[in-house]
């Protein structure tokens, strides 16, 4: 029992070193792909020209002030708003933006001098496509709804609480459960109380936000009201890398632990994890386990729907083979582009997805919740406009673009989970980057 204790301390030292040195780095390289991706490739093969009518507006949220809502560098949160018309005039979609975390001061101090820690640095406007898309051709379910994108600027998935500020003269600002009240004020001020059917989604670090939100999302809004949720891209798992250490596990323990993001996650999970054995054993607090989506997906109440490719690009590269687990650079090619993976690399992977399906085995139970895993080499899907409705959109069947899209409609659902829950998709879907991929 001593030398296990000895060598999980030890691994609790390495993830301390490399944190410190090196994950601010991997911070950095997500928020560049997040940014590069958005620029370069937001709008593929739409048939619209951008015009000036097209670009929704940043809206500072002034009303943040009284509430101390305030980014990482201590600016004003901010959304996008486009107000719905017709059919779509009473019902709702937000959209909560993705982009990882901090989990050290170092890399927060990066942070807040980036859009993702600072509305200063945001554009002042922005399209909305794939889920959020304006035309009927491109997003005919939800066109005419009333939207929202809500920008990500805490790095703790709007999560983070002041108590856990640092007094020591770095002036950040650690408060995204209170953005998340302050935007969801203003914008039942606005409308959104009076909503008939609401969806709230996000991607990424933004779909982790949608798990954690879902539920007080569904209490704010009329008892009348159909609300669902959506995370798209946010099911990150507790898995070990290729070397056996746990580099996601303690990454979200800094997380919790920097931005006091325990009090926002569900009291009958922190509480379990509080008195777990691990605790007991090693005297260190185990809440943090609580913010992996395994865990909050137990508790939540809320129609649900989740949308994950087994073989995420950005888990791949940060949570199975982070650049600290292939120091020989054996794993280069591969973690870039699965078409240069070798048969064992391939094994690997599907070793991974095969966690992702387990991690999944009791919410394909629940009778409220449905999925959409794909076997694509991709992130998020339901924002950009190939991967959300169009002729290169992921094929099941030999169906594409409205026939798939249903699966994750917030009217059609129920045809979806039926259809997803069939074991041969799931056995479809082990293959690495099928043909019907985008």
């Amino acid at each position: 029992m001593a030398l296990a204790n000895t060598n999980k301390l030890r691994g609790l030292i390495w993830w301390r070193k490399w944190a410190k040195k090196d994950w601010a780095i991997a911070i950095v390289g997500f928020t560049i792909i997040i940014y590069a991706f958005t620029s370069f490739f937001p709008y593929p093969n739409t048939v619209h020209t951008i015009s000036p009518s097209d670009l929704v507006d940043l809206t500072l949220l002034h009303n943040a002030i009284h509430r101390g809502a305030l980014c990482l560098d201590g600016s004003l949160p901010a959304y996008h708003f486009q107000k719905g018309f017709g059919s779509g005039s009473t019902n709702w979609i937000l959209h909560i933006e993705g982009g990882g975390w901090c989990n050290s001061i170092e890399s927060c101090l990066f942070r807040k001098s980036t859009p993702l820690g600072s509305s200063n640095y945001m554009d002042r406007q922005v399209r909305f496509a794939g889920i959020l898309s304006p035309y009927p051709s491109q997003n005919p379910d939800f066109y005419n709804w009333n939207k929202v994108k809500i920008r990500y600027c805490d790095g703790a998935s709007l999560a983070g609480h002041p108590e856990s500020e640092l007094k020591n003269g770095t002036k950040l600002f650690f408060r995204g459960q209170l953005i998340w009240e302050a935007i969801m004020e203003e914008l039942l001020s606005i409308g959104l109380s009076a909503a008939k059917q609401a969806f709230l989604t996000g991607c990424s670090a933004g779909g982790l936000a949608t798990l954690i939100h879902c539920d007080d999302f569904r209490e704010l809004l009329p008892k009348s009201a159909t609300v669902k949720c959506l995370a798209d891209a946010g099911f990150f798992l507790d898995e070990p890398d290729i070397l056996g250490n746990r580099t996601m596990r303690y990454f979200y323990h800094d997380v919790v632990h920097l931005q006091g993001v325990a009090k926002s996650l569900h009291k009958n999970c922190v509480a379990r994890m509080e008195s777990s054995q691990a605790a007991l054993d090693f005297l260190i607090n185990c809440d943090f386990q609580c913010l992996f989506p395994e865990e909050i997906i137990k508790n939540i109440k809320t129609p649900l729907f989740l949308v994950n490719p087994a073989y995420d690009f950005w888990q791949i590269q940060h949570v199975l083979i982070p650049d600290t687990a292939d120091p020989r650079g054996s794993w280069r090619k591969c973690r870039l582009s699965i078409n240069y993976c070798n048969p064992s690399q391939i094994g690997i992977l599907q070793g991974f997805r095969d966690s992702l399906l387990k991690a999944l085995g009791e919410f394909q139970q629940i009778k409220e919740g449905g999925m959409f895993i794909n076997s694509c080499f991709i992130h998020c899907q339901t924002w950009v406009a190939d991967t959300w409705h169009s002729p290169n959109s992921v094929r099941i069947n030999n169906k594409v673009g409205k026939d798939v899209r249903h699966l994750i409609c917030v009217v059609r659902s129920e045809y979806g989970q039926k259809l997803i829950r069939r074991s041969d998709y799931l056995k479809m879907c082990r293959y690495v980057v099928p043909p019907v991929c985008f």
